[in-house]
């Protein structure tokens, strides 16, 4: 698996410089623009209401009255920190729904720049099929409901578990590896609906190759260190070096279709 959680991460070097020599800058500033504006007011928003919501939670399970009858300075220091980890998971769950949101708005525009990445590297001429795009940006929602709907699933569960001292305050860690793993799930699925696999097909490929889709999210990750500018180019990015690492593992032969 590090093998390709390293081509991944060489995948978006390669993007990069794949993006400048075919000049598709287009393509990559038109719905980052748009990402960049619905990531700030969407973070404004979580932000403003996310202490509000910790503190609900914590007074509705007891635990805010169960602290003030103790009385207790060790356990007054883990229900702050259990706080910040809370906070700090509530904030990976809303990029998580975020980022799925924004995988169906811009799943036209990513379906293409997949295409057209494959089509520079194969030199394959695919002509414009409305019908096609039509299914492609189909298939892309149902990946992308089907991946959240099993990462929700994944985070209460770890979101019961971050109550927990000590043992709760590792799952932020783990819920951002399966966060990376469903969000370079649904950029290399993209090349495995273009190779004729179906989702079921391109379900089991990318479960029995964790570390391609697992390196694709963390970069994307990466990408939101930097201000407004990384977070324009990390979605249409991922894509670019999504279709890369799978031309990448096929001349490896990590994968076959």
């Amino acid at each position: 698996m590090l093998k390709e959680i390293i081509l991944s991460f060489q995948a978006y070097g390669e993007a990069h410089q794949f993006i400048k020599k075919h000049r598709l800058w287009k393509w990559i500033f038109i719905p980052g623009i748009l990402y960049c504006i619905l990531f700030l007011i969407g973070f404004y928003y979580f932000w403003t209401s996310s202490n509000e919501a910790t503190a609900w939670i914590l007074t509705k399970i007891g635990a805010k009255s169960w602290l003030d009858k103790m009385q207790d300075s060790w356990l007054s220091f883990f229900f702050i920190v259990g706080q910040v980890f809370t906070h700090l998971f509530l904030l990976i769950f809303y990029f998580s729904l975020f980022k799925f949101t924004f995988l169906v708005i811009g799943s036209p525009v990513f379906a293409y720049l997949s295409e057209k990445t494959d089509s520079i590297i194969t030199g394959n001429d695919y002509h414009f099929d409305f019908a096609q795009l039509l299914q492609d940006m189909l298939r892309s929602i149902k990946i992308a409901l089907r991946n959240f709907s099993w990462q929700t699933i994944y985070m209460l569960a770890f979101f019961i578990v971050s109550f927990v001292p000590l043992i709760g305050w590792i799952t932020p860690l783990i819920a951002i590896f399966i966060d990376c793993f469903y969000m370079g799930f649904s950029m290399l699925d993209y090349s495995c609906e273009r190779n004729k696999l179906s989702s079921s097909a391109s379900i089991d490929l990318i479960g029995h190759h964790r570390g391609l889709a697992i390196g694709n999210g963390m970069v994307f990750y990466m990408f939101h260190a930097i201000p407004f500018l990384g977070w324009m180019l990390a979605p249409s990015y991922a894509v670019v070096a999504a279709t890369l690492s799978i031309h990448k593992a096929k001349e490896n032969k990590l994968i076959s279709f």
